[in-house]
């Protein structure tokens, strides 16, 4: 059983206070500060309490606290930065612009019409390299509703003004990576790279290959993870949704997609034909 604390200066203080009639709120509350133990210090180290970060500080090794997926030691992206280049977070003006275009409600709409015309195409290629196909639906649903006007022009394309292109904006270092564009290209294979690159289907098949590639890379587990089954899984989607954007405050909002109703229904709902009543 816990003794009871008491703090003597405050004791003394806050009576002599109460004694002479004055100040009785101080009085009070010197009283009851002067019951409560003395912290031994936090549990869990100082997080970045900012509104616009997903955090940047795992929960301290042995604190018991569960860590938040989408947190990250520094040690973390140190190595992320290192092996990927990935760069921090965005600017709270970026990240203010974003916000309000996720608000846009006819823009939402748009996106889920385009999506469903690519929904056979995420299932089957996500169960080919056992890839979880919401992470790959969250992914193309917040990049499809911030590309920018007119990037996916093949006049604008192929300028080089724009370095992603098609639904998951995919660059050309990334079919390198694949081994679908030679380090060295010529300029007509760059072309017909670019050209891969704005085709809907091939940009969809390159996204999921980008993901099987970095599981690889990062000794994921093999199988299909699921953010919702364990922090460990969550973990691992949140550093794959990392990856592919590079900025700190991206994994927070594709693990939110992957829980977006619409979202679940594009992808598993079925659609059913009600009989007509005049039958």
């Amino acid at each position: 059983m816990c003794k009871p604390f008491s703090n003597p200066l405050l004791l003394a203080l806050g009576r002599r206070l109460l004694g002479g009639r004055r100040r009785t709120g101080l009085a009070a509350a010197l009283l009851i500060a002067a019951t409560i133990p003395p912290t031994e210090g936090p549990k869990t180290p100082l997080l970045l309490h900012d509104p616009w970060l997903s955090g940047s500080i795992s929960s301290v090794a042995g604190s018991g606290q569960p860590a938040d997926p989408l947190q990250f030691s520094p040690y973390e992206l140190k190595e992320l930065q290192r092996r990927f280049g990935v760069h921090g977070h965005q600017p709270r003006l970026a990240q203010l612009f974003t916000s309000g275009i996720d608000q846009f409600e006819p823009l939402r709409s748009h996106t889920l019409r385009r999506l469903k015309e690519l929904r056979p195409l995420i299932l089957a290629e996500s169960q080919r390299q056992n890839i979880n196909p919401m992470l790959v639906a969250a992914v193309l649903f917040d990049e499809m509703r911030h590309a920018k006007p007119g990037e996916d022009l093949p006049l604008v394309a192929h300028s080089g003004f724009f370095s992603t292109h098609g639904p998951a904006q995919l660059s050309l270092s990334e079919m390198v990576h694949q081994g679908l564009l030679p380090p060295n290209a010529s300029e007509a294979e760059i072309t017909k790279a670019r050209n891969q690159l704005l085709d809907p289907e091939g940009n969809v098949k390159l996204l999921v290959g980008k993901f099987a590639r970095l599981s690889r890379a990062l000794e994921l587990p093999q199988r299909l993870l699921q953010a919702s089954s364990s922090p460990r899984d969550a973990k691992a989607i949140a550093t794959l949704a990392y990856l592919h954007n590079g900025k700190l405050d991206y994994p927070r909002r594709i693990l939110s997609s992957m829980q977006d109703p619409e979202l679940h229904a594009l992808l598993y709902g079925t659609h059913k034909i009600q009989p007509s009543q005049l039958i």
